[in-house]
């Protein structure tokens, strides 16, 4: 038989199905220095939970199939599966799960069944080929990345809360919120909190949590975020609200990436008051104006009272208002929701030129979005060199 064992001790029944599968009926114990490697189907009916030492998973031929009728709890554990490993009945770990060949498969239908990420474990080798399909669980933890995804594309989730969490538990959907499979409503899309608020209809999270958090979500080139938003920087979270049965705006604290690979984080909100999330954006519903001419500016930041802010008149007619100004390669360089007329010349977008550092003089071109009079304005700006104190 294809098991290998090494500086364990143990109290086991194990049966052969010729040679398909190895069947527990007893007690396993492996000591801090000990390694089991598991290289066919596994069914768990006896304890397997007293662990110290590794348990591993290895096939590159066949896909593992963990089953039975108790849950095994590892101390570390590793995946070594070309063709996948399949979890019927949850499986904990207490310190590591290294992933190296193959994905992790959990029932989408019984969420019930998971890979269980117990109080100070972590993982390591997440990536496109190597992630939970299905549901991963947590239970002791503050903070956490959620290694979810389907097919060939790591998606996490990411879950800040501001306590530990007694339990939480995520999964990624790549399908239509509006006609899921394996939920029993479905999410309508065009049932929005606000007119503004646009929602994806090609994908989304389930995560179960009671603690107030924030979460991250990513996305990719199969996401087309394109759809929802202009700029990334008017993507955000929203979630499908159990009490009002529609979509809500859950913000936009921050925002990394383009329009093909990024994430972006939430505000503060309880996860089990919303069924499902996923990532939003603008309701194309604002009026361009490209037969009226916009007002073009001059600035000349140099702290003499004169031009020395981007003025916008009529600003504060719609407060809700979000302000992108551009370099002439079409670079963003400022970003502002709610513009009160306060820029300065300086940049305050990171990863494209310094933080908090005067731009170079020349020509910028803006658009600024006035949500509550359903208008954009699109103009020029003319800058001189920014005089640094």
């Amino acid at each position: 038989m294809k098991i290998s064992f090494k500086i364990f001790s143990f109290l086991l029944t194990i049966v052969m199905y010729g040679q398909d599968a190895v069947h527990n009926y007893g007690t396993i114990q492996i000591h801090d220095t000990g390694l089991v490697g598991f290289h066919m189907d596994v069914i768990n009916d006896g304890a397997f939970n007293q662990t110290r030492g590794l348990v591993g998973f290895y096939n590159t031929d066949n896909s593992i199939t963990l089953s039975g009728t108790s849950n095994p709890v590892f101390y570390d554990t590793e995946i070594a599966v070309d063709n996948g490993f399949y979890l019927e009945n949850t499986m904990g770990v207490l310190n590591n799960l290294n992933f190296i060949v193959g994905t992790i498969f959990t029932p989408r239908a019984a969420s019930e069944t998971n890979i269980s990420f117990l109080s100070d474990s972590f993982y390591t080798g997440g990536s496109n080929s190597t992630k939970v399909d299905g549901y991963a669980y947590i239970q002791g933890k503050e903070s956490f990345t959620f290694p979810v995804g389907i097919d060939d594309r790591l998606r996490p989730l990411t879950l800040d809360s501001n306590t530990i969490n007694d339990y939480a538990k995520s999964a990624y959907f790549y399908e239509d919120p509006n006609t899921p499979v394996y939920f029993e409503t479905s999410f309508d899309t065009s049932a929005i909190e606000d007119e503004f608020l646009s929602v994806s209809n090609y994908e989304f999270w389930h995560l179960d949590g009671e603690v107030p958090s924030k979460v991250t979500l990513s996305w990719d080139n199969q996401s087309f975020v394109s759809l929802l938003a202009e700029f990334i920087e008017d993507l955000k979270v929203v979630g499908w609200s159990i009490a009002e049965k529609r979509w809500e705006n859950l913000g936009n604290t921050s925002v990394e990436g383009d329009l093909e690979n990024g994430t972006v984080t939430s505000e503060e909100f309880i996860p089990n008051q919303y069924e499902v999330l996923t990532i939003g954006g603008n309701n194309d519903l604002l009026e361009t104006l490209d037969n009226v001419e916009p007002d073009n500016y001059y600035m000349t930041p140099n702290g003499d009272g004169t031009n020395d802010f981007l003025v916008i008149e009529g600003i504060e007619n719609s407060p809700n208002n979000t302000l992108q100004i551009f370099n002439r390669y079409g670079v963003l360089v400022y970003y502002k929701r709610g513009y009160d007329n306060s820029f300065d010349g300086i940049s305050n977008v990171s990863n494209v030129f310094s933080r908090n550092k005067g731009l170079a003089s020349g020509i910028y071109f803006y658009i600024i979005t006035l949500n509550d009079i359903k208008k954009k304005h699109q103009g020029y700006l003319y800058l001189t060199t920014y005089q640094e104190n």
